[in-house]
């Protein structure tokens, strides 16, 4: 895993500041601190911090085919390398190093722009291709590895993170008002946009060209209009007849034993590294689940890693254990209080680049600090599994609110929603339709299933004092358009997964909790439950088999029963939460709020709504959850305005790599 970024002059020769590469590369140092590499021609300059997990030796980036007409920088990996270099080398391919970056660049050379077919991985990497001038950005299926892209004075940046692209002298984003409001209203911004001004990122399952002939139409800005943009991967489900229907006893062990194969299979193939491998382990089932997987199939001596809470309202630390002691691992705990999240709560949004609803990213910072001080570069973790097998309760909430939406007046159906929320068993049936009923009759809607959220959250986005007339529907109408051709055949259930991967999964838990928090200590996250192999044969299973009598996850509990204790395996599902507001009631977040959430001129966030949040907070009633997300957001929005404005300079400094840290690939035909 590494960090990657670069610059493609789009008219002309290629104007690189004195110093660019040193600080495009240096301020991302967190994800590659084992070697600095750079190259470039007339027209491009790649760079590279290399974290080195698989080929140590030999395989330095930028990286480049035989005669060197091909160049690639890559981040992330291919964990089917070993079968691509096979194939490959029989079709005459020589291969220099074991990299699965060097695959890469062979496998473009035979099969181009298609070559990401055949990848089973997390990648994000750019290809020049020096003959045919052209560049290659692609991303994964999922998102797992960010790449973001602007345009700045007829040159096109690239980079893993923004503040590659930030370091890069002159180029200097904003906020974006209606990005923030999106962030208020959906937890995430809807790709391509970000929350900075002019800039992008490729949406997961994509491919992009730059190129002298450009075929096709420019995609919408934020992307720039020098790109063309290509779909090669989305998520796919049955139709709604066949996505309800109830699964025979027969044709049912025949799916559970197809998820079986293909979730061991995923486990396994992500051993491959030169380096030790260890696992999350958070108690509950997916995680718990991986572990047992490689204890099961493998001779792998696994460490495990957990984060726990002094708070016993987050904490699952007794499940940790239970699970460590039920497969013999070696485990490593770390405990945080409020003032852990607190004091890291800065870092944490430098390093997620964007306002944050929850403070839930700075324990699992803690976490992967933990596992490098352990000496560990790669763990798995669980990320994926609620996704692909509909674990979350909006997925049973939308099951019972279709249900319910055949008789909306119906008593026994709105109190349905008890068995989901036991909490809600003494609220009125009216106020169940208040909240739960908001669009109801309206099972057309694409976004059916997420309505209740987005409009519980949407109050977030009231503190932002310049978003733009119709910025949330202008939104939505982008999220609607990039639906796949068949989503409108779908089953609730089914919607619903879709949306939840393509917005939550791959703006927040796999980027704010997964990628930047990992590292943010230069440690890879591989995950097993997002093996598309894995997702596209769970897209065939009728969701009555993923739900089973509301049960989440039931085919993935059946298909893995033998491996875990039953405690485990039953126990109701306990979201990953860490205190928010709270934890801010401690010495060093009170001085964070003090100086941040004080009255700023020129903020995006109305100073008068922000100080009475304050106000509430210093007199204990923050206790909704609304408020809570309120005071998250505006607090790290507050945060990312200085720190990628005015204090931008400062914190870059440290970071610049010094004389003789750079190394310049030439490669067989030099620069």
């Amino acid at each position: 895993m590494c960090g990657i970024c670069g610059v493609l002059a789009l008219d002309g020769p290629l104007s690189l500041p004195d110093g660019a590469p040193e600080r495009m590369i240096g301020v991302m140092r967190h994800r590659g601190p084992d070697e600095f590499g750079a190259w470039r021609d007339d027209t491009v300059f790649f760079g590279h911090a290399r974290l080195s997990i698989i080929d140590v030796v030999t395989g330095q980036q930028p990286l480049c085919n035989e005669d060197g007409s091909i160049w690639i920088t890559f981040n992330g990996e291919v964990f089917n390398y070993i079968e691509l270099a096979a194939e490959l080398e029989a079709k005459g391919h020589v291969l220099r190093t074991r990299s699965d970056t060097e695959v890469i660049v062979h496998a473009y050379e035979e099969w181009g722009d298609a070559c990401v077919d055949r990848f089973v991985g997390q990648f994000a990497f750019a290809i020049r291709d020096r003959r045919r001038r052209r560049l290659l950005l692609a991303r994964d299926r999922f998102g797992i590895r960010p790449l973001y892209v602007a345009e700045h004075r007829g040159q096109l940046l690239f980079g893993s993170e923004i503040k590659a692209l930030r370091a890069f002298p002159g180029f200097a984003p904003a906020l974006d008002p209606a990005a923030l409001a999106e962030v208020g209203t959906f937890w995430v911004t809807i790709a391509p946009r970000t929350a900075f001004a002019g800039v992008a990122q490729i949406p997961p399952g994509h491919v992009a060209v730059v190129e002298e002939r450009p075929q096709g139409p420019p995609p919408e800005a934020p992307l720039p209009a020098c790109l063309r943009l290509r779909r090669y991967w989305h998520p796919t489900f049955l139709p709604e007849a066949e996505d309800r229907r109830r699964v025979a006893p027969d044709e049912l062990a025949r799916l559970v034993a197809g998820v079986r194969e293909r979730l061991v299979d995923a486990a396994v193939i992500r051993l491959r590294a030169d380096v030790p491998v260890g696992a999350y382990l958070s108690g509950g089932l997916d995680s718990s689940t991986t572990a047992a997987l490689i204890h099961h199939y493998t001779d792998h001596r696994l460490k495990t890693f957990s984060v726990g809470f002094t708070d016993p309202a987050f904490d699952e630390t007794a499940w940790q254990q239970r699970m460590a002691r039920h497969i013999g691992t070696e485990h490593a705990s770390v405990t945080v209080d409020g003032e852990a999240i607190a004091g890291r709560f800065r870092d944490v949004v430098w390093l997620a680049e964007t306002p944050l609803l929850r403070t839930a990213p700075a324990p699992l910072h803690a976490l992967s600090r933990l596992a490098h001080d352990e000496g560990f570069k790669v763990v798995l973790t669980g990320e994926g599994a609620d996704e692909v097998f509909a674990g979350y309760n909006i997925f049973r909430e939308a099951k019972v609110r279709r249900f319910w939406s055949r008789e909306p007046r119906s008593r026994a159906r709105v109190m349905l929603l008890t068995r989901l929320y036991p909490y809600l068993t003494q609220s009125p049936p009216e106020f169940l339709r208040q909240f739960y009923g908001q669009g109801l009759e309206q099972t057309d809607d694409p976004f059916f299933s997420h309505r209740p959220r987005w409009n519980n959250t949407r109050a977030v986005a009231a503190l932002l004092v310049d978003v733009p007339d119709g910025a949330v529907p202008a939104a939505e109408a982008r999220l609607a358009a990039s639906l796949p051709a068949d989503f409108a055949r779908w089953g609730t259930v089914a919607r619903a997964q879709y949306l939840e991967m393509t917005t939550f999964l791959a703006g927040y838990l796999l980027s704010s909790q997964g990628d930047r928090m990992l590292m943010g200590n230069s440690v890879e996250g591989r995950f097993p439950f997002l093996d598309h192999r894995l997702a596209d044969y769970a897209g065939t299973i009728p969701a009555s088999a993923k739900l089973e009598s509301l049960v989440e996850k039931s085919i993935l509990k059946r298909g893995v029963a033998d491996l875990l204790p039953e405690d485990i395996l039953r126990r109701p599902k306990q979201p990953y939460r860490a205190p928010d507001a709270a934890s801010f009631a401690t010495p060093v977040g009170r001085r964070v709020v003090a100086e941040f959430l004080g009255d700023r001129p020129d903020s995006h966030w109305h100073p008068g709504r922000v100080a009475a949040l304050v106000r509430k907070w210093e007199a204990g009633r923050l206790t909704s959850t609304r408020d809570n997300m309120a005071f998250t957001a505006a607090l790290s929005g507050r945060l990312l305005e200085h720190d990628f404005g005015p204090g931008f300079a400062e914190r870059l400094a440290p970071l610049v790599l010094g004389p003789g840290q750079l190394a310049w690939r030439t490669g067989p035909a030099g620069p």
